[in-house]
């Protein structure tokens, strides 16, 4: 595992560095509180999954070759992004006893994992760029995988509870509104960059 140490280098900064999802969870956990926002994480981890294997296995290569399937995905992933940032936008200001609008879902995770473009940047530039096992190229992909995945986890945590920090500073319903519309504008912004550099 010659590549190890500079794999492990990239993947922190390629999945700790901000994009949709991450800043999703920022704003997620501003608007929402991490406690009520842990399937959300845990189901973007899921789709992380699912989309380091169909990097591993080149599926997404196939998808992304299609000049139908392409611009669907596009599509998709757009529309997604600016509901979730009308949600966070219009979330009413966090207190114990407003439960009123649910949290992101986990299935709503895995569905902008699916869709984030960043994502799938970072799993092709991971994967493809880095061998750990060269002579077991399945065995590698499995590596990558289980080395990964709680990295993901970890700094979708990180994320999460960084935003969720928010809601004890500001609780005035003034004040979460201007934080939520300024985090839905920044996750805007995010899917806009991502698009630009995978176009």
């Amino acid at each position: 595992m010659h590549d190890l140490p500079g794999f492990l280098l990239a993947a922190l900064v390629l999945t700790g560095s901000p994009g949709p999802a991450n800043l999703s969870l920022v704003a997620a956990g501003a608007a929402f509180g991490a406690h009520r926002c842990l399937g959300y994480v845990s189901g973007l981890v899921m789709g992380m999954v699912l989309v380091m294997t169909m990097t591993a296995t080149g599926v997404v290569g196939v998808l992304l070759a299609s000049p139908e399937v392409a611009p669907l995905i596009g599509g998709v992933a757009v529309a997604y992004f600016v509901t979730l940032a009308f949600r966070i936008a219009l979330a009413p200001p966090m207190a114990e006893s407003d439960l009123r609008q649910p949290a992101p879902s986990i299935v709503g995770g895995i569905i902008l994992s699916l869709f984030n473009p960043k994502a799938y940047a970072a799993m092709a530039a991971l994967f493809s760029g880095f061998v750990l096992m060269p002579e077991h190229l399945e065995v590698d992909a499995i590596a990558k995988i289980a080395i990964l995945t709680p990295m993901v986890l970890l700094v979708q945590g990180l994320w999460l509870v960084s935003g969720a920090a928010f809601t004890r500073l500001f609780r005035q319903p003034r004040s979460s509104r201007m934080i939520n519309l300024g985090f839905a504008t920044v996750l805007l912004l995010s899917l806009a960059l991502s698009l630009m550099v995978s176009a």
